[in-house]
């Protein structure tokens, strides 16, 4: 192993225990928090930490465990298409709109084209896909070509998108005979079908998630693509000196994040429901920063951070059912690991040491090496 793998792997080394340290740090803030506003604070703790996986009785809760699945899928398409953008160094927040234009999208494809065949589904989700990558292109071109902020930009693209779907979905494509406003049904062959028999609601989407997670691994760390787009993260104006085609690249990232976010969208509206009925913006698109800042933007860990997220939400749930704690204590525990995680000097004087005392170790077999050479 030469000396750069062995420091990529320390520094790797150092982003875990650093993670670790700040979801610790982040439990003990709304442990305080859960001690100073409930009246039983060792009950909400025992559903909080431990309800989402174990039965009251005691045992593996197999039910449950499979809804924290289901409830990852579209988070780590939104986690994905975060860390693709945030790589290439653009704020860019349209994950939320995306997921709510890509399920719509993949809804009226699932009522209105008729396929007898099992790539119904599959045509769905890859018109969504494409919708939702042809939205990211306005402030991906708006960027490049005027400078506009991405980031205010997207705030406002996730609200006008919400108003257009509800505009549509009220206006035209409700079906009447309901009680509340909603699509009609969908086609049973555009229905992702479930993973696990018994009515879970943990689909194929969950195998299909993971799949695109080693693609955009194998992306963004194997590709000339990948590499340009983080090295542009990390100094553009470097990569524009070096010849790199910035502007191309930017609209490439936002677009790929655009893709995925549609993706699970539709993924998740066709898995989970059988008629499109969503309001309001579900909520995937922020989770899917939170899950980017907690994988440091590399795809490989956005599968554990949703989980992370998916049980937090779980075991915040049971905590505000079976005890006085709000649900919203989520927020708190977000909050706190966004301080933690984007704090650049949290734990930096560790990693300084752990980086010299790499160089030196290095330092060291080299000399010895070229000694016995000698």
């Amino acid at each position: 192993m030469n000396n750069k793998s062995m420091k990529d792997r320390r520094l790797m080394v150092f982003e875990i225990l650093r993670g670790a340290a700040a979801i610790t740090l982040a439990l003990a803030v709304a442990t305080v928090f859960i001690f100073l506003c409930s009246d039983e604070p060792f009950t909400a703790l025992k559903y909080l930490l431990v309800g989402p996986i174990v039965k009251d009785g005691g045992g593996f809760n197999t039910s449950s465990f499979y809804t924290i699945l289901a409830a990852m899928i579209p988070t780590i398409f939104t986690g994905l298409a975060t860390c693709v953008m945030f790589s290439a160094g653009q704020f860019n927040l349209a994950s939320e709109g995306c997921v709510m234009a890509g399920g719509f999208v993949g809804a009226l494809c699932g009522i209105y084209i008729h396929m007898n065949t099992g790539l119904h589904a599959v045509l769905c989700v890859l018109v969504a896909a494409v919708l939702c990558g042809l939205i990211m292109l306005i402030p991906a071109i708006l960027k490049v070509k005027l400078g506009a902020s991405e980031m205010v930009m997207s705030l406002m693209m996730n609200y006008i998108i919400m108003y257009v779907v509800l505009h549509f979905l009220n206006n035209v494509f409700a079906d009447r005979s309901k009680g509340s406003t909603q699509t009609y049904p969908f086609d049973d062959t555009a229905k992702i079908p479930a993973l696990v028999p018994g009515g879970s609601k943990l689909t194929w989407g969950f195998v299909v998630a993971l799949v695109f997670v080693v693609i955009v691994a194998l992306f963004m760390y194997r590709t000339k693509w990948g590499y340009t787009i983080r090295m542009i993260g990390i100094n553009k104006a470097f990569s524009e000196y070096s010849g790199m085609k910035v502007g191309g690249v930017i609209v490439l990232s936002q677009v790929i994040g655009g893709l995925l976010a549609g993706m699970g969208g539709s993924i998740e509206v066709l898995g989970r429901f059988n008629t499109f009925l969503w309001k309001e913006l579900p909520g995937y698109g922020w989770a899917g920063v939170t899950i980017a800042i907690l994988a440091k933007n590399n795809p490989i860990f956005v599968p554990f951070a949703a989980f992370f997220i998916a049980y937090l939400n779980k075991g915040c749930m049971l905590m505000s059912t079976y005890s006085d704690v709000p649900s919203e204590m989520i927020d708190i525990i977000q909050a706190a690991i966004f301080l933690f995680f984007a704090a650049e000097q949290f734990l930096s004087g560790y990693r300084q040491k752990l980086v010299v005392r790499g160089a030196q170790a290095d330092l060291a077999k080299t000399e010895t090496a070229e000694g016995g050479k000698a």
